[in-house]
């Protein structure tokens, strides 16, 4: 299965970082950061960020 960064994602969805995080429920920089490092993304907040894309977990790419 092909899989797209987080980044990939938000921006498939047309969110800015600002969206995205509240969204999410969290600060844009924590977002910022975990588009860099996705492995630091817990189970919990992937499915939330899978959630407010409306893009399916197992096509984002969390590993390291």
């Amino acid at each position: 299965m092909i899989q797209i960064t987080l980044r990939a994602a938000r921006v498939n969805a047309g969110l800015t970082v600002m969206q995205a995080a509240k969204h999410i429920g969290i600060g844009k920089d924590r977002l910022l950061k975990w588009e860099k490092r996705p492995d630091l993304v817990n189970p919990l907040y992937q499915k939330r960020i899978s959630e407010a894309y409306e893009f399916p977990i197992d096509a984002i790419f969390f590993g390291p």
